[in-house]
């Protein structure tokens, strides 16, 4: 069995789920998903928790086990709480703010960045520096939020760009870390 499979996903309460075959539908406080999954896979409710179930233990089941299990959790968390990204700006000069619901990035070029999201996704800026990617889909929030970082990677030497709230970005020595020293060739 496998490990992640076969844990149960605890379903809150106002939270409704439907299964269908092939379809898992998943309504909630914050928004409504759907989620495909392989039809040979059976997903049942007990006692205000899901099992994701597998016919045998085929190469193709044990691979869709975990998988469908974990996209199943990750509708239901999203409907009920969401997920949220935070991003952080470092730089001289660098700093985001919303036009709307576009995001507007001043990072370094000639020209402010603007990025739209995409429906099901917002943006928060509670410090010019600081960025904050949510919404109800895990994946779609993972991408978008990716994007945005995409724009302006952290830099290699200094560190400048857009990174993930916690991020570590190993820098490089640089010309004088190279050499070992002034004039030294």
């Amino acid at each position: 069995m496998s490990r992640i499979g076969k844990q149960p996903i605890a379903v809150p309460s106002g939270v409704t789920v439907n299964t269908q075959s092939g379809v898992f539908k998943v309504k909630g406080p914050k928004g409504e998903l759907t989620v495909p999954f392989n039809p040979d896979l059976t997903i049942r409710e007990d006692n205000g928790q899901l099992l994701v179930e597998r016919p045998s233990d085929r190469q193709e089941h044990r691979a869709l086990h975990g998988l469908t299990r974990t996209l199943v959790a990750n509708a239901v968390k999203g409907v009920s709480d969401g997920f949220v990204i935070n991003l952080e700006l470092r730089g001289v000069g660098y700093r985001a703010k919303l036009n709307g619901k576009a995001l507007e990035l001043t990072i370094g070029y000639s020209h402010p960045v603007v990025i739209d999201p995409p429906a099901g996704v917002t943006f928060a800026v509670p410090e010019p520096t600081k960025i904050d990617v949510s919404g109800i889909d895990k994946q779609l929030v993972g991408q978008v939020a990716a994007n945005v970082r995409e724009v302006r990677k952290p830099d290699a030497y200094h560190g400048k760009g857009v990174r993930f709230v916690g991020q570590q970005i190993a820098l490089k020595a640089g010309k004088a870390g190279a050499t070992g020293g002034k004039g030294k060739k």
